[in-house]
């Protein structure tokens, strides 16, 4: 994966080799809430190639396989010599501790959830931490002995050794996950790692994000020009925002009306934009042949492939019609891409699965004449809206609720239509205004409405109805890696539910999901 381009931030870049965790990410994540930069590698990167990129410090993420296992994955021996400070998270303590000659078996029993842990050692990584707190062990097996060198720093009542450090090569170790909310010291213990262990400084600022953008746009257009897919979101605004101040005139903003828009969107888009962007803004309606594309289709999958592309051909004509030859040296476009749209696109480090293919990552053709630049590409959400508030845009540009580039095509279960997209437009509307008047849209990450294609009897003025059932959706989220069902108050839900009934006269049920992130995702497709 590709880092922005160099700046003083990246003089603190900090690797975290993946070794399969489920969330990994979530280490890159906690190591940039300290302002230090950091990206994930896959375990098969060549030591030369990492040591290329003259790290800080080297995180070892955890893993699913078991270190003496056939085919378990490994790492090259000699990063323990190089001197940089080395922290193994879970199986990365393993591996850290099998290659240098410690013993690793299997627990008696596996460790999974909260633990009592027991600090012996506060010098340096437990600095300021209590000597009995709380940690977050999942794990079937463990260090039993320390390699030669190494001091155990922690235990738990059923793991002996729960921490170690040989401080002579600064390597250190916990086989529990510091990166989780559920270890309440695990920031602090990050922090130790980063501070005094390696000797970061936290140049990380939204500062340095936007000097970041602004040159990767600048150096990769040169003098060329390009298109900037703008949807109204913060992301697309502050990758616009970044790509004018990098081009200047030679940037033209292009939003895309699919048809799959919320109620009202595409004009509050247009009413916000085209007044500050004048010529350089461009308003596509595009609904019938996204719709013609999306007509019979099942899959989401497909539906999300099926997106991208069309996005990409709307793209490639406006740039002809705007003199930008595709296929040129002139031929960009612009996008809002960001780390966790790629991390669920498969597209990091190659050892994660594909949760779903975003429509602006996997979701693109594999032909195509414009070549894409994505300035925000490692960046999670609260790194951007940080960013668009450096670069000075408007709150409600700034907070506004994520919405998925695919739109309404994959908050309905199934073919798409015209009067399903207008039913779900109305039920949506009245999730949108009832959480906005309770005062709630600035503390949940997301809240929608769902139309999973079931129909159900009901009765409304004393008829039998045969109706469309609407699932109502909200979730509380840092980053929407992971994400928890918001507790809506109970009269909240109820002015929801009876809003769509009275005001959708094709819905007679509504409900309401209770389901977290993982085991769900977000959307429904």
């Amino acid at each position: 994966m590709t880092g922005p381009a160099a700046s003083p931030a990246s003089a603190e870049l900090v690797l975290v080799v993946d070794f399969g965790a489920q969330y990994s990410q979530l280490i890159a994540r906690r190591v940039r809430e300290h302002r230090v930069y950091c990206e994930l590698v896959p375990h098969t990167t060549p030591l030369a190639d990492l040591l290329a990129r003259r790290p800080k410090a080297v995180i070892l993420s955890g893993g699913p396989a078991s270190v003496y296992g056939e085919g378990a994955p490994r790492l090259d021996l000699g990063l323990f010599e190089t001197g940089l400070p080395v922290l193994g998270i879970c199986y990365g303590m393993q591996l850290m501790a099998f290659l240098l000659g410690g013993e690793v078996a299997r627990g008696e029993r596996r460790e999974y959830g909260r633990a009592r842990l027991t600090v012996t050692d506060d010098r340096d990584l437990f600095a300021g931490v209590e000597k009995e707190t709380w940690c977050w062990m999942s794990h079937g097996d463990l260090v039993l002995e320390a390699p030669p060198g190494f001091e155990v720093l922690a235990r738990t009542q059923s793991t002996p050794v729960a921490a170690f450090a040989d401080r002579r090569r600064r390597l250190f170790g916990v086989q529990f996950h510091p990166e989780v909310v559920h270890t309440p010291r695990g920031r602090d213990i990050l922090g130790n790692f980063l501070f005094r262990i390696a000797g970061c400084r936290g140049l990380w600022t939204p500062e340095a994000v936007v000097e970041a953008g602004v040159r990767e746009v600048a150096e990769k257009v040169g003098r060329g020009r390009a298109l900037v897919a703008l949807s109204g979101g913060v992301d697309s605004a502050v990758a616009a925002a970044m790509a004018h101040r990098a081009l200047g005139g030679r940037l033209t903003a292009v939003f895309v009306d699919h048809g799959l828009l919320r109620k009202g969107e595409a004009e509050a888009v247009i009413r916000t934009f085209r007044p500050r962007l004048g010529e350089s803004f461009v308003a596509v309606q595009a609904q019938d042949r996204f719709l013609r594309r999306l007509a019979h289709v099942r899959n989401p999958e497909r539906k999300r492939k099926i997106i991208g592309e069309e996005f990409i051909r709307v793209f490639e004509e406006e740039a002809g019609r705007l003199g930008v030859v595709p296929g040129g040296q002139d031929a960009f476009l612009i996008q809002g891409t960001l780390y966790p749209d790629v991390i669920e696109s498969g597209g990091t480090t190659g050892t994660a699965a594909v949760i779903k293919s975003h429509h602006n990552v996997g979701g693109l053709p594999e032909r195509m004449s414009l070549r894409i630049v994505e300035p925000l590409r490692n960046l999670f959400k609260d790194e951007v809206r940080a960013a668009g508030e450096e670069l000075g845009l408007p709150p409600e540009i700034v907070w506004r609720q994520p919405f998925p580039g695919p739109g309404l095509a994959v908050r309905i279960v199934g073919p798409v239509t015209k009067r399903k997209l207008d039913i779900l437009r109305e039920a949506d509307a009245v999730v949108q205004e009832e959480v906005r008047r309770a005062g709630l849209d600035r503390e949940l990450w997301q809240y929608f409405a769902v139309l999973p294609g079931v129909r159900s009897v009901g009765v409304m003025g004393d008829d039998r109805t045969y109706g469309y059932t609407v699932v109502v959706r909200a979730v509380t989220s840092e980053d929407g890696m992971t994400a928890d069902w918001a507790r809506l108050p109970h009269d909240l839900l109820e002015s929801i539910a009876s809003g769509i009934v009275s005001r959708v006269p094709e819905v007679n049920r509504v409900v309401y999901d209770v389901t977290s992130k993982p085991p769900g995702t977000i959307e429904w497709e």
